[in-house]
């Protein structure tokens, strides 16, 4: 049924295809020009839509570099209720930002977060604050070529790396696979923890990185639960989870790789899933907690993502969410072995002036 659904879609992703080529195409030979701003500035994105592992990867960024310098990202806002630009404070919801905004002002407080669709103006406005900062890190920005990032690092997820989809709508992908050259940094995300060398050695023959590119693997590491109205009340995941039944729902892109790590640790999963940056509602926790009563025995408990828990944050929504015995699950990523590696390319990118990295970008 899938590859009849790709065959019937795939002369609309052949149109598709050729618009976004014929853009880019208008880009590259300066036909529609690009903005500059005299401030270091990573994109994070993807060529694909959606599920491939920003939000922990964006948070990498930050903690990697908010010791050592003024940070600010800027988002689209995915699915807010506003529009322009906002600044995200201490009273902003997932209405007012998007979820993904919202995550990142909570877990750093000190950082400007802020949310613009029109990335060129966010950044002009950002650069407008009191004390700009040196960094801009962009969530989502690889397609918004009237900006032109300086660092610009693309996320493939190992079980759907872009080299094997096809256009939308026939398949994922936002721009052609050509598209990957305007990349400094490919990270292939999500890698399973039992993937062997011989297997990353192959796959590095089919990316087939340019000369100018830098490969990276991360795998994700599940933090440990934390309550979603306490959150210094905390569970073991890896020694204690075996004791209860959980109710997982996510509202995310692919919930798979999180599913089958909650099934190797409790003694029993069940999952909602709802669609990506679903807008919870007072029906939809009626739904959770009519599973949970289902569940026989004692110790249930509910379990979400970070991200989720955004979208539950804001009044009767939260009164309501606050009743169920509900926990966060936190993701960050990890680089392994590679680690020191990533950190330096970053870093060193940051301490050196433009003009030297526009030489190799």
């Amino acid at each position: 049924m899938l590859f009849i659904r790709k065959i019937l879609l795939f002369p609309f992703a052949i149109i598709y295809g050729i618009i976004t080529t014929i853009r880019n195409l208008l880009y590259d030979w300066k036909v529609l020009k690009s903005k500059s701003f005299n401030v270091h500035t990573i994109c994070v994105g993807n060529l694909s839509v959606g599920g491939t592992g920003k939000t922990p990867h964006v948070e990498y960024l930050v903690n990697l570099l908010k010791n050592e310098f003024k940070i600010a990202v800027l988002s689209r806002g995915y699915k807010r209720k506003t529009s322009g630009f906002i600044a995200a404070d201490e009273t902003s919801t997932a209405i007012d930002i998007g979820d993904e905004p919202l995550q990142y002002k909570m877990k750093n407080p000190d950082i400007e977060v802020c949310v613009d669709g029109d990335r060129v103006n966010g950044v002009k406005k950002i650069l407008e604050f009191k004390e700009p900062p040196q960094v801009i890190i962009l969530d989502d920005a690889f397609q918004h070529r009237a900006l032109n990032c300086e660092l610009k690092i693309v996320i493939s997820e190992y079980n759907n790396l872009f080299i094997y989809d096809c256009m939308i709508p026939a398949g994922f992908l936002r721009e052609s696979k050509r598209g990957i050259s305007r990349a400094d940094i490919i990270i292939v995300s999500k890698t399973p923890e039992k993937t062997t060398a011989v297997e990353i050695r192959n796959l590095i023959k089919d990316l087939k990185p340019l000369a100018h590119q830098k490969l990276f693997f991360s795998w994700l590491k599940y933090g440990e639960l934390f309550g979603f109205q306490n959150a210094d009340e905390t569970i073991d995941t890896l020694n204690d989870l075996f004791r209860y039944r959980i109710v997982l729902f996510t509202g995310i892109g692919n919930p798979s790789p999180l599913v089958t790590y909650l099934r190797e640790y409790a003694s029993e999963v069940v999952h909602i899933p709802f669609a990506d940056h679903h807008q919870y509602s007072i029906q939809d926790i009626g739904e959770i907690r009519s599973v949970l009563d289902k569940i026989e025995g004692g110790n249930k408990i509910v379990i979400t993502t970070e991200k989720d828990a955004m979208r539950l944050r804001c009044g009767d929504l939260q009164d309501l969410a606050n009743t169920l015995p509900l926990y966060v699950l936190p993701i960050e990523v990890d680089f392994k072995e590679k680690t020191q590696e990533f950190n330096e390319t970053i870093i060193n990118y940051v301490r050196t002036n433009k003009f030297y990295h526009k030489k190799y970008s």
